[in-house]
């Protein structure tokens, strides 16, 4: 016991500096954990004011039947857009058109042809073909891009442009 009391004295300048070294740090982990809480208590009467727990089980019921309506209008939306595709996918939005003359008499190039097709390739032809006295308005079927009955070259060129449309640029042949 004499001995631990003698190697204290003699080692009591570095003991001593230890300890207050020791305090030091204390000291500074005990004034970052003071604004840590202070910050933390901050927020929380920002969260909490004017809210009793009756108030705050309302704003968590609000909240949470906000959080269903959204779930519940994303399922909707899943579905119209489902609809919509399917529409589309069975709607006529691939078109060709091409203009020309069909008389050499006459100019403008008022008749056209005018090719309409879904994203199977199939549709219709209308060809309108303009006299000096007369419209005739000539309709033929078209199953996966091809028809059953013989084309004129401009129909060609017309279907040739729908089953192409969106792949090459579609412009009036004018």
């Amino acid at each position: 016991m004499n001995n631990f009391l003698e190697a204290l004295q003699n080692y009591s300048g570095v003991l001593l500096l230890s300890l207050l070294i020791l305090v030091i740090i204390l000291l500074v982990c005990v004034f970052n954990l003071s604004l840590g809480l202070s910050r933390l208590n901050k927020k929380y009467k920002i969260f909490m004011k004017g809210k009793d727990a009756q108030s705050l089980e309302k704003l968590f019921k609000r909240k949470f039947d906000m959080i269903e309506k959204l779930a519940s209008n994303s399922e909707i939306n899943s579905e119209n857009i489902q609809k919509l595709e399917k529409l589309y996918n069975s709607s006529l939005h691939k078109y060709g058109i091409v203009k020309y003359d069909a008389f050499e008499d006459m100019g403008g190039k008022l008749s056209f042809v005018l090719a309409l097709l879904d994203k199977e390739n199939t549709g219709f032809l209308l060809n309108a073909i303009h006299s000096r006295e007369n419209c005739f308005l000539y309709i033929k079927e078209i199953v996966n891009g091809e028809s059953y009955i013989m084309l004129s070259e401009e129909e060609v060129e017309a279907l040739k442009r729908a089953v192409n449309f969106g792949i090459e640029e579609n412009e009036f042949d004018i």
